[in-house]
């Protein structure tokens, strides 16, 4: 079978080569506890989009460092309250998408959350205001600052936030909440449901944002890792603070929150992905302790992985 990485034996005990913070779950209770001092003020706005099945809002939250956060909300019509929610997450740089592909899961009597990652493509804040560089994407957006201001500890942060609005909603069941999306969405997804631990299902698609080194060391810092590479040239080329840059990613790396996951998860992974390398995202799998399942799709890499989706929905209807 062509390969890309390691042979699916070994990716199956896999660890992670990147540094694990000694103080990473400090690290993470303290920004909890910000988080849950934080005054959300939601704001719910009727969307110009509307559906005769569903009622549309854009909804806003305060997340920590006060960005205005936002998400596309879906309520179903005519349905037994409380009902489940879902809550998604998108691709790096992108955004919530359009209104029309979450009424897949408002057919079913579900919400639908979608949040817009803050300074990515969609209507959601970054209020910035780190030391060091801004050059260019969000892993490295804080590297050369305290870790408590990396982007992506916001941002992770944000994903939990929005899971605890959902389940605070009234006509949502707060024990059928679930979380899904793809590549940073998957990233996303296990993030939301480490941080969250009453998200009940979670199905995350080829996760972004794991096992840092393990990229390098595959010479994979391109496409959504180039930063990585760009970091390293303008600001330490000789890599004279390499083991402690990859440290300090360590708080962002996925792997070491997965075992605080205690969702069921349903994970998607095409062995022939260089964007995402198989070995990093099995680095968080093999460390998932709740229930799980893996789909591998040998042939297929960072893309659309036939019928996967489908099954992604049949795992959500079980909630």
């Amino acid at each position: 079978m062509p390969a890309v990485d390691m042979p699916l034996e070994k990716l199956k005990t896999y660890q992670g080569i990147n540094p694990r913070p000694g103080d990473f779950d400090e690290f993470w209770e303290r920004a909890l506890k910000e988080m849950r001092e934080t005054d959300a003020q939601v704001e719910l706005v009727p969307s110009p989009f509307q559906v005769p099945n569903a009622d549309c809002f854009d909804l806003y939250f305060t997340g920590v460092r006060g960005a205005r956060v936002h998400a596309k909300y879906l309520r179903p019509k005519n349905v037994q309250e409380p009902h489940p929610a879902v809550v998604q997450f998108h691709g790096y740089t992108g955004s919530s998408g359009d209104w029309h592909d979450k009424l897949n899961y408002v057919s079913l009597g579900f919400s639908v959350l979608s949040m817009d990652c803050r300074g990515q493509g969609g209507k959601s804040e970054d209020t910035g205001g780190v030391k060091g560089n801004t050059h260019r994407g969000h892993i490295i957006r804080g590297l050369d600052d305290a870790p408590d201001n990396l982007l992506f500890r916001h941002i992770f942060l944000d994903t939990a936030q929005l899971a605890g609005i959902a389940m605070g909603l009234p006509e949502v069941d707060a024990d059928r909440v679930v979380a899904m999306g793809g590549s940073q969405g998957g990233a996303l997804t296990l993030a939301c449901a480490a941080l969250e631990p009453r998200i009940k299902r979670a199905a995350a698609t080829f996760p972004f944002l794991s096992d840092y080194r393990r990229v390098w060391e595959m010479d994979l810092a391109k496409d959504a890792y180039e930063e990585l590479r760009a970091f390293f040239r303008h600001f330490d080329p000789q890599h004279a603070r390499e083991d402690e840059i990859f440290t300090r990613l360590g708080y962002i790396d996925i792997q070491y929150l997965a075992n605080r996951i205690e969702a069921e998860v349903l994970m998607g992974v095409g062995l022939m992905d260089t964007v995402c390398p198989p070995s990093t995202q099995f680095a968080a799998y093999n460390k998932i302790t709740s229930a799980k399942r893996l789909e591998i799709f040998p042939d297929f890499g960072h893309e659309n992985l036939p019928g996967y989706s489908d099954k992604v929905m049949q795992f959500m209807l079980g909630v």
